[in-house]
């Protein structure tokens, strides 16, 4: 198979501009006999002497000349792409952003981030999906370029995390309901009917892990994949919906939370992207929009 050397190309067109060994050695810091080995290479992989001597110089020959004509131009565009990026013109990006999170995100902090986005960068999009489970294959292939969640040791060993709040659980009934109003016990909150969220391929709801040493076992009458699902649930019953409070603020309006008789762990949730992206510019600032429209909101 060939395998071509792309370093003879910033050689090949410093040799053709410099029309010497001697200059174009003297140019890329090499001594003129590794030049001239380079020069030799540059014969054996075209096929062609390229520069042959002319009195006391050297000139192209026909190849050499149609190869100058492209090779300048794919040198300069090969530095352009390995520069660091010195700006960016937000107001002329043009680019389609997708974001990947549960329920309640879109909600809470979309409309915000949406404003402050099309406020400095009017032609970027963002487009967001629904978050069913915890893999970061979507990440890791590039079908999504932020995606938020807590961090677990399912999401692989490579993604990039950043916290944008704390967050706990909250129980969360409708207007009216028996447990709105007041302090909730063990007992009442245990006697309770409740609606339970699972995420895909999921049989047990981690806050069960977590009553279990009080003793507390929930009385779940429905299971369902998503928060918006189980609070709808609950505003049309006495299903109790257990739940982030601050992920939920939006979709929990109107109706009543408490806090849970036995206190469960706060948990982080965090930004998280592949590493193909840190040094993306505009995805560096995308992710500063994230960050400062979360925080505002707290």
């Amino acid at each position: 198979m060939f395998s071509a050397d792309l370093n003879l190309l910033t050689a090949l067109d410093v040799l053709l501009a410099e029309g010497s060994v001697a200059k174009a050695a003297k140019r890329l810091q090499l001594s003129p006999s590794a030049m001239s080995r380079t020069l030799a290479r540059l014969r054996e992989a075209t096929g062609d002497a390229l520069l042959v001597r002319a009195g006391r110089g050297l000139v192209p020959t026909p190849r050499a000349l149609a190869l100058g004509e492209t090779v300048g131009v794919l040198v300069r565009e090969a530095e352009a792409m390995l520069r660091p990026v010195e700006g960016l013109d937000l107001s002329r990006l043009e680019r389609t952003f997708t974001m990947r999170a549960r329920e309640g995100f879109v909600e809470n902090f979309g409309a915000e981030l949406v404003s402050r986005v099309m406020a400095v960068a009017p032609k970027v999009r963002l487009r967001f999906v629904a978050k069913a489970d915890k893999d970061s294959g979507p990440l890791r292939y590039g079908s999504v370029d932020l995606e938020t969640g807590v961090v677990e040791s399912v999401i692989g060993p490579e993604i990039r995390t950043q916290r944008l709040f704390d967050d706990r659980y909250v129980g969360v009934v409708r207007a009216g309901h028996p447990l709105a109003g007041a302090p909730v016990s063990m007992a009442a909150y245990a006697a309770s009917t409740h609606v339970r969220v699972l995420l895909q391929g999921s049989e047990q709801a981690p806050i069960d892990d977590w009553f279990a040493p009080a003793g507390i076992r929930r009385n779940i009458v429905s299971d369902v994949s998503g928060f918006a699902a189980a609070l709808a649930l609950a505003r049309g019953s006495d299903l109790v919906a257990t739940v982030p409070e601050r992920h939920t603020r939006v979709l929990r309006a109107g109706m009543a939370s408490f806090r849970l008789p036995v206190p469960l762990p706060e948990f982080t949730v965090s930004l998280l992207w592949h590493p193909r992206s840190d040094g993306d510019p505009a995805h560096r600032w995308l992710r500063g929009c994230v960050r400062e429209v979360c925080a505002s909101a707290l």
